[in-house]
Order: structure tokens, then C-alpha cells, then sequence
């Protein structure tokens, strides 16, 4: 079996308010999305709206999922999909 590829997905909802952002995180994480990324044991808090998966699927199915569950919220979503190779880099994330 291959092994799972990460895939970072920001998405942005046009003319939202806090609380249509609050329904997307609990529709994205119901759709496998996560909100964290872990290194050398340490939980790392995404920035708001960026959501982390790891699956076999393609780039282009993961941004269907995630564009799919992002309309249930606001119509016309701005996603962005990033497949990585295995090496992230980051700075200023939050311990979880």
C-alpha cells in the first residue's frame, strides 16, 4: 500500500461572519479534515481555516472534498490545495 500523502487546504468563505467559520471546522473535520499538525511529538494549531489530511486520494479529489464541504457552509468557496512531499516547515504555530 502507498503511503498516505499530507495535504495542507486553506479555504476562504466569501461575505462570512465567525459563526459560518465555526460550521465550516466542524464540517471540515467531519470530512476527515484536521486542524493540527504534529512534529517530534508536539500538536501544532493551524492557522483559522487551514485544515491538514492525509489520504491516498489526489490533489484534485481532496480539493473536491474540501471546495464539496466548504459549499454546504457559503456558496463559492477560495480553495487551496498543497500536496507535500513529507517535509513541512513552519514558524509562529501554537502548541495545541
Amino acid at each position: 500500500m502507498a503511503k498516505k500523502a499530507n495535504f495542507t487546504v486553506r479555504v476562504e468563505l466569501h461575505n462570512a461572519d465567525s459563526k459560518d467559520y465555526e460550521n465550516l471546522h466542524e464540517k471540515m473535520e467531519n470530512a476527515g479534515f484536521g486542524r493540527t499538525i504534529t512534529a517530534g511529538g508536539i500538536v501544532y494549531r493551524l492557522p483559522n481555516a487551514e485544515y491538514s489530511i492525509s489520504s491516498n486520494e489526489s490533489t484534485d479529489e481532496i480539493r473536491n472534498l474540501a471546495r464539496n464541504t466548504a459549499k454546504k457552509v457559503k456558496p463559492n468557496p477560495s480553495v487551496l490545495v498543497t500536496k507535500s512531499d513529507g517535509t513541512r516547515r513552519w514558524s509562529g504555530l501554537k502548541e495545541d
